[in-house]
């Protein structure tokens, strides 16, 4: 079996290196796209470097850009590939441009797409990911569902067809890396940190980098919540803070320290140490839910609604008091497992895809 798999961003090389071995391990043949979405080394080598991600055959190196732009090039270098390979199957993970556009590609060339974190919504038409999971959803011929949620989602649009509830990734990849940070990560020692004795925060989305108030209400809250603050800036980020005036208001707070991005296995041991983590990344609401570790979300609403159901996630938006107060809050006595598989999602991946080619041959 020849897989095509296109990936473009950090959350998806972290979805995809389980499934990768996977599929090596079972010996089919992976043909691996890198669209360049993600192209500097903090954000794209070192994941490959530190997951075991063979390193891709083919790097678009399409960079950033508008949204039109950014996934027009990739479709038009997509076609090239996907006609010069011929595969079997379109793998494409999660929500991004480089998703849209990999699915788009592939059907247009009646080849079969797989999606791999199939059904989530957040029911927010204002973020181009919502936009990006429907219509690959509606494009895909297999669709790979993390949670029930997720399934019900799909049947209410009419997708029940080719669904398969598989469980989440993510949640694989840190059951087989999360013991190997342990081992490997030096990050606690080399930034004198304590267990428990500091908040992990990232912002990255445009509901709040695009949005000055809203990155001033978070950057508040940080300054203001008298305690250690570890924030690991993404670049879009970074250049943003600087556009709204907000590095005036961190000058005087050497508790909250801005650091550069950091590997994965860096941050798998920031977040299972971490008193709480505020983030508006969905990956890593649900690695804090997988550390049994709080968090609170830095947006107006979540697709992982599983977390918050389970009290170990509260979603406060951007509003400053809203995020002080959420850091207070008491926890839930108990810790619920199994919303997100049993960490064999990738076999199962794997196994639905060698079924589904073995009948269609």
């Amino acid at each position: 079996m020849h897989i095509l798999t296109v990936l473009g961003a950090r959350p998806q090389f972290i979805k995809a290196a389980p499934v990768s071995k996977a599929l090596r391990e079972a010996g089919h043949h992976e043909y691996l796209v890198h669209t360049g979405q993600h192209y500097d080394h903090a954000m794209s080598q070192i994941f490959f470097d530190e997951l075991g991600i063979p390193q891709p055959d083919v790097n678009l190196g399409v960079g950033s850009g508008g949204h039109g732009k950014q996934t027009g090039a990739m479709l038009m270098r997509l076609e090239e590939v996907i006609l010069e390979q011929r595969p079997d199957w379109v793998l494409v993970y999660g929500d991004t441009n480089s998703t849209l556009a990999g699915a788009l590609a592939a059907i247009k060339l009646h080849v079969p797409v797989a999606h791999v974190e199939s059904g989530l919504r957040s029911f927010n038409r204002t973020m181009p990911e919502e936009h990006n999971r429907i219509l690959t959803d509606h494009c895909a011929d297999l669709l790979f569902c993390p949670t029930q949620t997720a399934v019900d989602n799909l049947a209410r649009e009419g997708i029940t067809q080719g669904v398969h509830l598989v469980g989440d990734t993510m949640y694989d990849a840190v059951l087989q890396f999360g013991e190997l940070a342990r081992h490997r990560s030096r990050i606690l020692e080399t930034l004198d940190l304590t267990p428990k004795q500091y908040l992990l925060a990232t912002a990255h989305r445009p509901y709040n980098t695009d949005n000055p108030e809203n990155l001033r209400s978070i950057i508040s809250a940080f300054v203001t919540c008298g305690e250690t603050v570890i924030f690991p800036v993404h670049p879009r980020t970074q250049a943003r803070m600087v556009e709204a005036d907000v590095m005036e208001m961190l000058k005087d707070s050497p508790q909250v320290r801005l650091i550069e991005p950091v590997g994965y296995l860096d941050m798998l041991m920031l977040e299972q140490n971490a008193r709480m983590i505020l983030t508006d990344s969905g990956g890593m609401q649900k690695e804090a839910y997988f550390f049994a570790v709080p968090c609170v979300t830095l947006r107006p609403e979540t697709e992982w609604v599983e977390t918050v159901e389970a009290g170990w996630n509260v979603v406060v938006g951007a509003h400053t008091e809203k995020v002080l107060e959420a850091l207070t809050r008491s926890l839930p006595a108990e810790y619920s497992f199994g919303y997100y598989g049993a960490g064999n999602a990738s076999r199962k991946i794997m196994e639905t895809l060698e079924d589904q080619h073995n009948r269609s041959h």
